[in-house]
C-alpha cells in the first residue's frame, strides 16, 4: 500500500467503523458531532490512509478533541492495550546503535510511515481521562531533546489505577511496549 491510496471498499469500511466506534463512544467527544467530523474527512481523502493503518494495526482510532483554532478534529489511538505494533526501539539512532539483537524497526520510523505523530505526556494524560488504557502494556511517547540526546527515552502506562511515565534507554524494545498516535483532521 505504498501509494497511500485506498480502494473505494476500503474507505466505505474504514468510514462504517469509525461511525460504529464514534458512536459508541460518546463520553470521548460529547459536544462533536459524527456528521461534521465525516464531512471534514470526506475533504480531507489522503488522512483516511492513515487512519486505515492505525485500524490496521489495531490502534481502534477515535475522535477524542476538536481544535477550534486550526478547525481540526483530532484521532487517538484508543485500543485498550497499546496497538499491535510493539517491540520497537524509540527512534532509528537508537536502532542503529544496536549491534545485536535489534527489532523489526522503530516508533518514530513506524509513525512517519502512517503519517501519524508519537502521543505528547500531555496527550497521554488526555487519553488516560477518557479510560483505562495500557493497563497490561506501555507505550512510548514523545521524549524531549534534552532526555533523548542522553541515550534516554519516555514511556507510560496505567498501573495502580495511576498513570506513570517513565524512563529507559531508547534502544530498548519490549513485547508489551508499543506507541499511540494522533492524527489532526
Amino acid at each position: 500500500m505504498k501509494n497511500k491510496q485506498l480502494t473505494p471498499e476500503q474507505v466505505e469500511s474504514l468510514l462504517k467503523i469509525l461511525e460504529i466506534r464514534f458512536e459508541k463512544n460518546m463520553p470521548r467527544h460529547k459536544a462533536i458531532k459524527w456528521e461534521k467530523v465525516k464531512t471534514k474527512l470526506d475533504a480531507h481523502p489522503e488522512k483516511l490512509w492513515s487512519l486505515y493503518q492505525m485500524e490496521q494495526t489495531e490502534g481502534e482510532p477515535d475522535v477524542v478533541d476538536y481544535d477550534q483554532k486550526t478547525d481540526e478534529y483530532i484521532f487517538f489511538d484508543c485500543s485498550p492495550e497499546s496497538p499491535k505494533r510493539r517491540s520497537l526501539c524509540y527512534d532509528y539512532p537508537a536502532w542503529d546503535a544496536r549491534k545485536a539483537n535489534k527489532p523489526e524497526s522503530n516508533a518514530i520510523d513506524t509513525v512517519t510511515e502512517m503519517g501519524i505523530e508519537l502521543l505528547t505526556e500531555e496527550q497521554y494524560r488526555q487519553l488516560q481521562g477518557l479510560g483505562k488504557f495500557d493497563q497490561k502494556t506501555s507505550s512510548w511517547i514523545q521524549t524531549p531533546h534534552q532526555i533523548r540526546e542522553l541515550g534516554g527515552a519516555i514511556f507510560c502506562d496505567r498501573r495502580y489505577n495511576t498513570v506513570f511515565m517513565y524512563h529507559n534507554g531508547a534502544d530498548s524494545y519490549y513485547a508489551a511496549r508499543g506507541f499511540r498516535g494522533s492524527l489532526r483532521v
